[in-house]
């Protein structure tokens, strides 16, 4: 199956681009969508325990299954003030 990822903020900048669509076998969940951005893009890998993901707007757990149509997002971790 292939899912389409949204990327924001650091992993954004570190992937290089918005979005990037990612393939997987079988029915895929959050855990493995994890798994695979960092294997694709290593220098994601010391954030790897921090991002946070969604989907359809909703946080997810890395349990959570994914479909094709949904739509996931790379949350990285935030500060500011």
């Amino acid at each position: 199956m292939i899912v389409r990822l949204l990327l924001f903020a650091v992993a954004r900048d570190i992937v290089g681009c918005n979005s990037l669509e990612i393939e997987l076998p079988g029915v895929p969940n959050i855990g493995a969508v994890r798994a695979e951005l960092v294997r694709s893009h290593p220098r994601l890998a010391p954030l790897e325990k921090y991002l946070m993901f969604s989907v359809n707007a909703r946080y997810a757990g890395d349990d959570q299954l994914v479909r094709a149509d949904d739509e996931i997002a790379c949350l990285p971790p935030a500060s500011g003030g």
